[in-house]
């Protein structure tokens, strides 16, 4: 497989779910300071011989950590800036594009569209449809899980599925715990067939998409066949058998293993070569992040693998380094509800070929999604929340959140500024950076947004604080100094009460303010957790939401759609919101989409296509 030139990424931890608060978090003793740059193991030997040694001490009674296999977080996807068309190479209509965390690097979603169709996966078979016919023109089922990722390219497309499927060349059982396994497939979109499918052992992470080159990025770990204490063996006789099984695993039972099906050929065998394989200096050897490189639209190939000994969750990219970060809360024994330093590593991947380590740091705290990084003249930005280990003893420590500065120093990303003391006693629940401003949102009961001032890498300083109800779990920049948040209002105590959309003027970063908002009681949206769902389209916000029973309406069903909001000035003006009569129940419509002069809804029933001006149905085209 040929190799073109590159783009950057990041790939970050720490879900929502997995950031404290002042009521969940745990006592744990200070992190040890360790060393976190990542060197090549020498040889197969030494790699074999490496992980053995590094997963011996985490080996328990139920395989590694306490359960024989380890639980990770769903995936939390992000997403950035301005929906502009790119120049129109096909000439299809005008449209918007998928809500994207860096302007020209893509993200994999559930709907894409050139203008001229669109291809879907949101019910996990891929669609095609004509925009000019408003006709389906192709459905495809896929090889392997339920595909939920999509990215586009011309006539090709490149889909990613999750599953539990155990690779047919298993080199060791997996035990009890079911094998994660991710396939990516080639489509040819103008006849509407599978052209290559790729099938790894790991979970898939995410991808990004700069020009002609996309990464994917998986998460593994070693399939090793524990026992358990079963009645027949007890829990000292089962430690001693795992920690044989440990001790005389193959390489092959560490390092993830691949299938790939191309040209009606089935080739199979281990994914990443050893040299290929990065350690810090400290791991546990039981976690694996492995990024693939495709040509796009080339063949598939097998992804010409880059593998480091870490953890990971989030992806960030830019156009020229690719960073991991690694808060260890995948890690055996690993408190995570209490994690205390994430390490930090930096690739070059501008050049083809793969990924080049540069770089390692590490910050105290986790992160939030790939939000809480940004990479900006040269310099890396993120915002972690942290507990303080120093309080009273009697009670839990006080999480606040920080955000750090580091620069490339040699082979050692460097703190060089940190602004800290946000939120205390809360958590980050968003992040945008924006230049050299950054907002920070922390809640418990009330929304703290603040401004932050980086120009002076060194001396990153807070300068504004705004305190409302609710808080915004998605930010969105508006242009003119202002900013969209999606989140909740919630009353005095910390109680939501629904779907808030907030404008915030922060024209002046000393005295942000609140300009505008529209409250939907009862009303949730997935943009507050995936942001690909938010779209700015010149004047209009949209926003899916799913309306749940209300203390006014106690007995109502849910009911979805996309609410449709004007901004004009500081001002939303309601436009409306559009329905789809199939979409019902908890299963709602989940993106909205400009072609042309109309706007697209997407659900698990079908596309509807409505007039921009007065929202009118124009075509429903269903899927079942």
């Amino acid at each position: 497989m040929a190799l073109v030139g590159g783009a950057a990424l990041v790939v970050g931890v720490a879900a929502a779910s997995a950031v404290p608060s002042a009521f969940d978090v745990q006592r744990t003793e200070p992190v040890e300071n360790v060393p976190v740059e990542l060197v090549a193991f020498d040889t197969c030997g030494a790699a074999l011989d490496g992980l053995r040694g590094a997963a011996k001490p985490h080996v328990g009674v139920y395989g590694f950590g306490n359960k024989g296999f380890l639980l990770a977080e769903g995936d939390v996807q992000s997403a950035d800036a301005r929906q502009a068309a790119p120049p129109q190479t096909q000439q299809g209509k005008e449209h918007s594009t998928t809500n994207v965390h860096e302007q020209g690097v893509d993200e994999p979603d559930l709907v894409k569209t050139d203008g001229n169709r669109v291809v879907s996966v949101v019910d996990g078979k891929l669609r095609v449809v004509d925009v000019a016919s408003r006709a389906l023109t192709g459905t495809l089922d896929l090889p392997a899980g339920f595909a939920s990722q999509l990215l586009v390219r011309g006539d090709r497309a490149l889909v990613v599925a999750g599953s539990t499927m155990v690779l047919e060349r298993g080199v060791v059982d997996p035990g009890f715990a079911p094998e994660q396994g991710s396939t990516i497939t080639l489509v040819d979109l103008k006849e509407t067939k599978v052209i290559g499918s790729l099938t790894v052992n790991g979970r898939y992470l995410d991808a990004r998409q700069i020009g002609d080159v996309v990464r994917v990025v998986v998460h593994s770990g070693p399939r090793l066949p524990w026992v358990y204490p079963d009645g027949t063996r007890s829990e000292a006789e089962a430690l001693i058998r795992n920690r044989e099984i440990a001790a005389t695993a193959p390489l092959e039972a560490w390092l993830p293993q691949y299938e790939l099906t191309e040209n009606n050929n089935k080739t199979s065998g281990t994914l990443v070569a050893c040299e290929r394989v990065s350690h810090p200096e400290i791991h546990s050897g039981t976690s694996m992040l492995s990024v693939l490189t495709f040509d796009f639209p080339g063949d598939l190939g097998t992804g010409d693998a880059v593998s480091i000994l870490a953890d990971g969750d989030t992806v960030y990219a830019t156009d020229k380094s690719l960073y991991v970060a690694d808060d260890h809360h995948l890690a055996p024994d690993q408190n995570r509800r209490a994690p205390g330093v994430t390490a930090i590593h930096q690739f070059d991947i501008a050049q083809p070929g793969p990924p080049k380590h540069v770089a390692s740091g590490q910050v105290t705290g986790s992160p939030l999604n790939q939000y809480s990084l940004s990479e900006h003249d040269g310099h890396l930005r993120i915002a972690t929340t942290a507990n303080n280990a120093a309080g009273i003893p009697e009670q839990p420590p006080a999480s606040q959140s920080a955000v750090s500065v580091l620069k490339k120093d040699g082979a050692i990303l460097k703190e060089v500024g940190k602004v800290d003391g946000l939120g205390i006693g809360e958590r980050i629940y968003s992040v945008r950076f924006v230049g050299p401003v950054g907002y920070v949102v922390t809640f418990r009961q009330t929304d703290p947004l603040y401004t932050l001032d980086l120009s002076d890498p060194a001396k990153p300083r807070k300068v504004g604080e705004l305190k409302i109800t609710g808080y915004s779990s998605y930010l969105h920049p508006a242009g003119d100094g202002r900013l969209i948040g999606v989140g909740q209002e919630a009353d005095d105590q910390g109680r939501v009460q629904g779907t808030q959309v907030s404008l915030f003027d922060v024209s002046d970063a000393a005295n942000p303010k609140k300009v505008a908002g529209h409250h939907l009681p009862g009303g949730h949206s997935e943009v507050e957790f995936d942001p690909h769902a938010f779209l700015h389209w010149k004047d209009l916000v949209v926003v899916p939401v799913m309306t749940y029973a209300t203390r006014e309406k106690p007995v109502e069903p849910p009911t979805s759609g996309v609410l449709v909001l004007r901004l004009q000035g500081n001002t939303f003006t309601e436009v409306g919101t559009v329905r789809q009569q199939a979409a019902t129940g908890y299963d709602g419509v989940r993106r909205a989409f400009v072609v042309g002069d109309d706007l697209w809804t997407a659900s698990t029933a079908g596309l509807q296509v409505s007039k921009l001006d007065g929202l009118a149905q124009q075509a429903w085209i269903p899927f079942t």
